[in-house]
């Protein structure tokens, strides 16, 4: 469960904020959304290498 601490006198929406941020933090919202449906490991693993193949361009790049 996720507390937010309020001071006296504080703003509702610096505390809403506030919960938004730790509810991005805590990853509770994306992992929902991964268990909705199932992706083969092979798919996950092909995912994975084209990000890695991405990046390393990326890198390549702004070396030269």
């Amino acid at each position: 469960m996720i507390i937010v601490p309020i001071k006296e006198g504080e703003n509702i929406d610096r505390a809403l904020k506030k919960l938004k941020r730790k509810f991005e933090k805590t990853g509770i919202l994306k992992e929902l959304r991964e268990r909705q449906k199932f992706t083969k490991p092979s798919i996950i693993r092909r995912e994975q290498v084209i990000k890695a193949r991405y990046v390393q361009k990326l890198r390549d790049d702004s070396e030269s």
